[in-house]
């Protein structure tokens, strides 16, 4: 196996919209999502949200075929399929839901690719057939403590990478994290010299990183659609590979490897390394 974990965000990352919007949309609840939406942390309006549709009659199966149109780029999925077919770990860091990403990935035959997925998670309730989400963290039992001022009270990302990083299938590994949004920013800056960070281009965390580059350790390697994000990190990933086997680039002896992830033509939007 490839000494490389890739940490992917989900909304806006692996598929191309917010999961939570999309279901509240998607079943006529917008409105009232926007009523709610300034009276409560997100993570506990998605769980009222999901008690206010049952309760209008939506029922699960519902729920579940509205998140079965969710719009995920083909690009996307091969890109996945690539990186594990190459050896990598490949991990998901969302603050959505379980539920929600279940639901996705299953439609789209990408359940057995991933081998841990850290999200809220959620449970359907037995006597009602009513959707609970919960936060990841607790924090109504105390804050998670990252002092950055970013994070979102139910998830730390940062906290989430550092024990992915320090787990026994990810330890001494590099690591390629993708995400889009403001609460990517904080992981971003615990990833060291060796590793890779992938903002989505002119979403929040592309922006909170080019407002000082500098406090990055990690390359930073951009992308704004599906056929980008594949381009890239199947390069970043035959990169990894290439200089585990100590071979310089475009050596003939990894003809095995899909060609975009062994050349290294295309230009990086912002490089760092400190």
């Amino acid at each position: 196996m490839a000494g490389i974990v890739v940490v992917f965000d989900f909304d806006k990352t692996i598929i191309d919209v917010d999961s939570d919007n999309w279901v509240v949309d998607g079943l006529g609840a917008t409105e009232e999502f926007e009523r709610l939406l300034p009276t409560m942390p997100w993570n506990t309006l998605m769980d009222t949200m999901m008690g206010e549709l049952h309760a209008s009659g939506k029922s699960l199966a519902d729920v579940a075929g509205v998140l079965r149109s969710a719009p995920l780029d083909p690009r996307v999925v091969a890109a996945i399929k690539a990186c594990y077919g190459l050896g990598c770990d490949l991990r998901i860091l969302s603050d959505a839901n379980r539920f929600f990403i279940d639901t996705i990935l299953d439609h789209h035959g990408l359940t057995g690719y991933f081998s841990e997925i850290n999200t809220n998670p959620s449970a359907v309730d037995a006597a009602t057939g009513r959707l609970r989400i919960a936060p990841y963290h607790d924090f109504h039992a105390g804050p998670h403590g990252c002092g950055l001022g970013i994070c979102p009270p139910n998830m730390c990302k940062g906290q989430v990478l550092d024990r992915i990083r320090a787990s026994a299938g990810a330890a001494g590994k590099r690591v390629i994290y993708l995400g889009d949004g403001r609460g990517d920013y904080c992981p971003s800056l615990r990833l060291g010299r060796d590793d890779f960070m992938m903002p989505r281009r002119g979403f929040p965390v592309w922006e909170l990183i080019c407002e000082d580059p500098s406090l990055l350790h990690a390359e930073v390697h951009s992308w704004a659609d599906g056929a980008e994000m594949e381009e890239t990190l199947l390069r970043l990933v035959g990169r990894v590979l290439l200089e585990e086997r100590n071979l310089p680039p475009l050596d003939c002896k990894l003809e095995s490897l899909p060609a975009v992830a062994v050349q290294d033509g295309m230009p990086m939007t912002l490089r760092i390394k400190n």
